[in-house]
């Protein structure tokens, strides 16, 4: 297997526009933001898109979405059970399921399920991403709907029911920050090669292909650049929070109020000697 042997930071930048990038279940599924106002993304957010376009890719995947599930598994102990009954030796069920399932040898995972008393075990993935946060603050809206159709029929003594009240809530617009590492000693242990880092690369450059929904319409999220520095040694030539400030998000003087990416100055400042690749988002 060709095994990673550099480690790899990465930066990519991407724009909502009339979205929900990532709803607060706390909070109605407002879009999530700060005490200051900037939008976030959780990784967990990132991490399930990147695992839909692992799967789009004919990758066999652990944590699979419910209404994405391509091998007729309801849940993760089944699943595992399937290929992993039997195994006892912890080494042995780890190496096992980092072979079968691309996001587990990526993430990681934790094996701890009440029909298998006989192994628990955890998993720590290479690919590690930060919660995305905005550059600026943004704003959010919303949108009271209706709607005009009775759900269930309705019987002869009860009222006939009056158009149902909704809300959708969007943010107008913004730049997110993604920030990520992939570290070459996790790799080696879950036998992450340099081919998946290429998956995990194309992922991010594509992440909202066959992403759509009401709340994120086609075209309302792109990802505007992703920058993707290998560096030249196992544990890195520079830090990768180093290589992650590098790369720097401005407003343009004169906007208040940004509408598109082209409001913002994207500005990368090289680090000698590190290989940098700035790829074009889809």
């Amino acid at each position: 297997m060709n095994t990673l042997k550099n480690k790899i930071d990465f930066v990519a930048l991407i724009s909502v526009k009339m979205a929900n990038a990532n709803g607060d279940p706390l909070d109605g599924n407002r879009p999530r933001t700060d005490y200051n106002g900037f939008g976030e993304m959780s990784d967990v957010c990132i991490k399930r898109k990147i695992r839909n376009r692992m799967q789009d890719k004919g990758n066999a995947i652990f944590v699979q979405s419910e209404d994405r599930c391509d091998d007729g598994f309801n849940s993760l102990s089944e699943r595992a059970s399937s290929v992993l009954k039997g195994i006892k030796d912890r080494d042995e069920y780890t190496k096992k399921a980092c072979e079968t399932w691309l996001d587990v040898r990526s993430f990681g995972q934790v094996f701890a399920f009440k029909d298998n008393k006989e192994v628990s075990a955890g998993v720590r993935g290479p690919v590690s991403i930060h919660q995305a946060v905005s550059i600026s603050p943004v704003d959010v809206e919303s949108l009271q709907i209706t709607k005009s159709v009775n759900g269930e029929k309705k019987s002869k003594s009860e009222a006939r029911a009056s158009d149902t009240m909704g809300m959708k809530h969007f943010v107008r617009f913004g730049i997110y920050f993604v920030k990520g590492s992939i570290n070459v000693q996790l790799a080696e242990k879950t036998g992450f090669t340099q081919e998946d880092a290429q998956t995990v690369k194309e992922c991010l450059r594509t992440l909202f292909v066959n992403d759509a929904s009401s709340a994120r319409p086609d075209g309302s999220m792109e990802v505007v650049k992703l920058f993707w520095f290998e560096h030249n040694c196992k544990d890195g030539q520079y830090s990768s929070a180093k290589v992650h400030r590098c790369v720097q998000v401005e407003l343009r003087d004169g906007v208040e109020s940004p509408e598109s990416a082209d409001d913002y100055v994207i500005t990368l400042n090289e680090l000698p000697g590190l290989h940098t690749e700035v790829i074009e988002g889809v």
